[in-house]
């Protein structure tokens, strides 16, 4: 039977036990839980410019395939920055959005953007004839995306922060096509060495690395501040409520936009109590801080934070040092605290070049403009990636580990 291409204005249309057989790792973000929450919840939402339209790949009336994918009026929450592209589209008196994106509302964090994999084909009555491969289906799904952007005059399509083979895969497949372009940033992680404890972690790097990493610890402990970490069974209503007003705080006194919101984080921590990590720090008393991260099977993914009292290096303790001690503990290969900051490195962090892949829709550029636009965009993505390979360099001389 012919394979069925359909695309679903909200998660929901879509079962979520067949979608979540296609997330590798229990990678909480792309988990139908995640995505039905950040909807139910009116996060990504029209009002905050996200207008769903996943795409899903039927065999039988089985999903064996899909991409989160949404429509985008504005380029909020998205953690690639093409205000300049937006500028450029508006200067020569042409529409920039709307634009399709796949991606995880306001989550700068890498997976899977091709949703496939060979046990959705186990047990199933298809023809061996037919081709339905992974990478016949990854195939599928970018043809199917494009198609969807060119059917409703879509500016581009934008695929954001892939795991590397698919964004390795990606680059090989649209090499040499005109208005494609990959581009280039830099993520600091943490890696695990086989660590058996955090002063195992200390002991690989230099020694001034390493004694103010216990400096900053004992200054918060000084300060009278002990830490509670919890998860989606361990977390009460009211912890949810403490860390929803943290989390609302810190955007409105950053003059953003605080999306997310506590109904949303206490329907992920219901639905996902397993992969939920909550740091909440206590003082006298008062709950007066709070980091959220999220956990796959092989890797912890730092979110959000806020406080309601300063503390000197309570941010680094309750973001990077509780984050690192859990992922020893529980045997995580990678921590990504989330996007920027140079800081992280004296912390153990070092820098990863991320890639995004861009197609930008030739139908609706005039024919006239389209060479000079592909030279600048071209060059734009030259200087982009060499200002990022040298951002890198320096960042990796100042090596928080010690060297052989």
């Amino acid at each position: 039977m012919p394979l069925k291409i359909q695309v679903h204005s909200q998660i929901s249309q879509i079962d979520a036990q067949q979608w979540d057989a296609l997330v590798e790792n229990h990678q909480p973000f792309l988990s139908h839980a995640f995505l039905h929450a950040l909807e139910q919840h009116h996060c990504a939402a029209p009002r905050y410019g996200w207008h769903p339209q996943h795409l899903a790949i039927y065999h039988q009336n089985t999903l064996i395939a899909a991409m989160p994918l949404y429509e985008k009026h504005n380029s909020y929450g998205e953690f690639v920055f093409d205000q300049a592209w937006s500028n450029a589209w508006t200067q020569m008196g042409l529409a920039y959005f709307p634009k399709l994106v796949s991606a995880v509302p306001y989550s700068p964090v890498s997976g899977q953007r091709f949703l496939v994999r060979n046990v959705a084909l186990q047990n199933m009555p298809i023809n061996q004839t037919e081709d339905y491969s992974v990478e016949f289906l990854t195939q599928t799904l970018w043809n199917a995306a494009l198609e969807l952007a060119q059917q409703h005059a879509y500016s581009g399509l934008h695929l954001l922060f892939a795991h590397a083979a698919q964004q390795t895969w990606l680059a090989q497949q649209v090499a040499g096509q005109p208005f494609v372009y990959t581009r280039h940033d830099c993520h600091f992680h943490w890696f695990n060495q086989n660590y058996t404890g955090f002063d195992d972690f200390l002991a690989q790097l230099t020694p001034k690395k390493r004694k103010n990493i216990r400096q900053e610890r004992q200054s918060v402990a000084r300060a009278g501040v002990t830490f509670r970490r919890l998860n989606g069974h361990t977390a009460t209503a009211q912890d949810w409520e403490h860390f929803g007003y943290f989390y609302t705080k810190t955007f409105t006194e950053k003059w953003s936009t605080p999306t997310l919101n506590t109904e949303f984080f206490k329907a992920v921590a219901r639905a996902l109590p397993n992969n939920v990590l909550l740091v909440l720090a206590d003082k006298n008393g008062q709950c007066i801080a709070g980091s959220l991260m999220y956990y796959s099977d092989t890797t912890l993914f730092g979110r959000h934070w806020g406080c309601i009292e300063e503390v000197n290096h309570l941010h680094f303790e309750a973001c990077y040092y509780q984050g690192i001690e859990f992922a020893i503990e529980r045997g995580l290969q990678v921590f990504e605290p989330g996007a920027g900051g140079e800081h992280k490195i004296a912390r153990g962090f070092v820098p990863v070049e991320t890639q995004s892949t861009h197609w930008l829709n030739p139908s609706q550029i005039p024919p006239t403009l389209q060479a000079d636009l592909d030279r600048g965009l071209q060059g734009f993505i030259k200087q982009e990636q060499q200002q990022n390979q040298n951002y890198i360099a320096q960042c990796q001389t100042h090596n928080p580990y010690k060297t052989t």
